[in-house]
Parts: C-alpha cells; sequence; structure tokens
C-alpha cells in the first residue's frame, strides 16, 4: 500500500484535530496546509514539525498533487472545494455539511461516483462509541421514538466571531442539526416525512435574513417524532443547553451530562459520561420491575480521539475500497430535512418531505 498524500484545508478547530490524526496515522503524509490567515496555517504547521503552507486552495491544490484532500473551512466554500479536489482525482473528506442545497450535494455525490473516489462528510457521532450504544439502545424501546435532543451555545469573544461567519451561509439548525436529525434516522431507521421549525433573531450582529435560534421537529412514517434546539450568542442560556434524550413504550435512554463543561467548549460537545437506560415495565401493582441502568462511558475518546477515529474510517475507505455510497445518502438526506426545517421558519408553513 503506497502511502495517502493529504491536503489539509482549513486550520481551525476542526482542521488542526484532522491534521493532528493524519500526522499520527501510518500510511499518511500531510502534503500541506492551507488557510487564510498566515497565522493559523503557521502555528499547526509549527506544531506538527513543518509541513508547507498555502495561502491559495488552488494553488495547494496544483503543487501538491494530493491523492485525497480534508475539507474543514466554512460552510459556503464547501461545494467547490469538493469538486475541485475530485476532479482532481482526489478522495474527500469535509467538515458537514456537504453543501449548502440538496442539488448541489446530490451533484457532488454523482461527481464522486462517476470518478470513482471516496466522498466521506464529518458525522463525528457515527464514529463515537457513546453515541453507537446511545443508537443501539434507542433501538430496544419499541415504536414509536419521541427523540429531544439540542446543542445550545452560549458564545462570546472568538467563538462568537466564528458563530456570525457560520451564519453568513446557514443557521445553527441546519449547521449543527445535520448530526442530530442523521442520529434520528439511525434510531427510527424510517423515512422522514415532514419537518417544521420556529426560530428567532436575536442580535442586531447578525444578517436581517438570518436566525441565531431555531427548533426543528420531525415526523416519521412510523410514528416516531424527534426535536432539536440550538442557539449561538452571548444571550444564549446554559441551562439544559445539553439535552439528549430518546422514549418509547419500553422506557427511555438518556445520555447524562454532569461532566459537561461550558456550552462553548467544543470538547464538550460530544462527552457523555454515562448512558441511564429506564425500563418502563410495572408489576400488578404499579410499580418499577426493574431499577434504572447506568451504563459508564467516562472512558470514551476526547475531540481529537474522535476526529482519530473519522479518519481512521477514511483512509480505511480509500485503502479497502469501501462501499461508501449509503454514508454518501445518508449525508445528502440529512441535509434535505434541515434544509426543509429553514424552509419552514422562513414560510411559516409545514414541509412535507
Amino acid at each position: 500500500m503506497h502511502t495517502i498524500r493529504i491536503l489539509v484545508v482549513g486550520c481551525g478547530n476542526m482542521g488542526t484535530s484532522h491534521a493532528r490524526a493524519y500526522h499520527q496515522m501510518g500510511g499518511v503524509e500531510i502534503v500541506g496546509l492551507v488557510s487564510r490567515t498566515p497565522k493559523s496555517r503557521e502555528r499547526l504547521s509549527n506544531e506538527l514539525g513543518g509541513y508547507p503552507t498555502f495561502s491559495d486552495y488552488r494553488e495547494a491544490l496544483n503543487a501538491t498533487n494530493p491523492d485525497a484532500v480534508s475539507i474543514n473551512t466554512y460552510p459556503d466554500t464547501h461545494a467547490a472545494y469538493i469538486r475541485e479536489a475530485l476532479d482532481a482525482d482526489a478522495h474527500v473528506f469535509v467538515e458537514k455539511p456537504l453543501a449548502l442545497t440538496v442539488d448541489e450535494a446530490q451533484g457532488l455525490v454523482d461527481l464522486a461516483h462517476k470518478k470513482n473516489k471516496k466522498l466521506v462528510v464529518g458525522y463525528i457521532l457515527r464514529v463515537h462509541p457513546a453515541w453507537t450504544k446511545f443508537v443501539e439502545l434507542a433501538k430496544t424501546l419499541g415504536k414509536p421514538l419521541v427523540m429531544r435532543m439540542n446543542l445550545n451555545q452560549q458564545s462570546s469573544g472568538a467563538h462568537w466571531h466564528t458563530h456570525k461567519q457560520l451564519m453568513n451561509s446557514m443557521s445553527p439548525i441546519v449547521d449543527c442539526g445535520v448530526h442530530y436529525v442523521d442520529i434520528m434516522c439511525l434510531m427510527t431507521e424510517s423515512v422522514p416525512v415532514s419537518v417544521s421549525a420556529i426560530g428567532a433573531r436575536l442580535s442586531d450582529e447578525i444578517d436581517t435574513r438570518m436566525y441565531n435560534y431555531g427548533q426543528l421537529q420531525v415526523r416519521f412514517e412510523d410514528g416516531s417524532v424527534g426535536w432539536y434546539e440550538a442557539g449561538w450568542g452571548p444571550m444564549m442560556s446554559e441551562t439544559a443547553f445539553f439535552v439528549k434524550d430518546v422514549i418509547g413504550p419500553k422506557g427511555c435512554v438518556s445520555i447524562m451530562d454532569e461532566a459537561k463543561g461550558e456550552s462553548d467548549d467544543v470538547d464538550s460537545h460530544s462527552k457523555t459520561g454515562a448512558l441511564k437506560l429506564h425500563h418502563s415495565e410495572i408489576d400488578e401493582n404499579g410499580i418499577f420491575i426493574k431499577k434504572d441502568e447506568y451504563i459508564d462511558t467516562s472512558d470514551e475518546p476526547d475531540h481529537d480521539g474522535l476526529c482519530r477515529l473519522e479518519q481512521d474510517f477514511f483512509l480505511t475507505a480509500i485503502t479497502e475500497n469501501l462501499d461508501v455510497s449509503e454514508h454518501m445518502r445518508d449525508a445528502v438526506n440529512s441535509l434535505r430535512i434541515v434544509l426543509a426545517a429553514d424552509e419552514s421558519f422562513r414560510t411559516g408553513k409545514t414541509v412535507s418531505l
């Protein structure tokens, strides 16, 4: 097996974590680091021992001729960068979302098939051991499921700046929502049939057409329902900012968050601590038959460790020629749902899928 030569585009939080993973992995060589600001790429290059740096993506792509490209930039660049990488015959890892529209996303999937290249989207919860167990337990609760999830972030300083940059192209329920509606689809294994949403613009610092708080509701063919809530900004409450809870006829399972940090701590967004499984079965006196179970997940990987698991999957997909068709289809499907939620907010109407 030859060494996979990879170009890392974007040297912020996610790009840094993924670059650290590539640096540690066997069979991978970083051929360049790309970012718009000299400070971020030089900092990362120095941390990892001195990789070549570039300010221009196209220049870097032509100069390095990589086997793979890792795209960790703002969402409004994803589609164009993916297309250029695929046209250069490179495999692609891209942070979510895949694109800004469903048509764009499907076009990229079609191009990846045509080029016979791997296109992997950074759905970090799919490689998370505790979230995998969470999905597994949810499937034991019967149908329909009621899924309640949120991730609100009280952000200031650099975090608020990043959120405002993200909101130049999409709202919080679109940017973060793809993770959680993807999990809902995995839990129900059912077809989403409609989406509705509410939202509000809580800051004069963002475009009048954008909203920094939103909640979406998804209905599934099997009767399951789910909601997801996300808000960004200095005004957001840190009370109940992290809710991950699934209810079914046979009981419920919840991610316990006692070990949570502050809501703008990126590493805390994927931490779990423990899972609590409650059984609904009662005896003839109406008393619960089984005690609640606690599944310890405190030994889970940290954020960099989860990024390493994502890149292990990406490298394996390339070297072992894994079929990632289902992965790509799911990425388009979750994007379809959150964009329908955005449409619902803007029109005030429920959107049928």
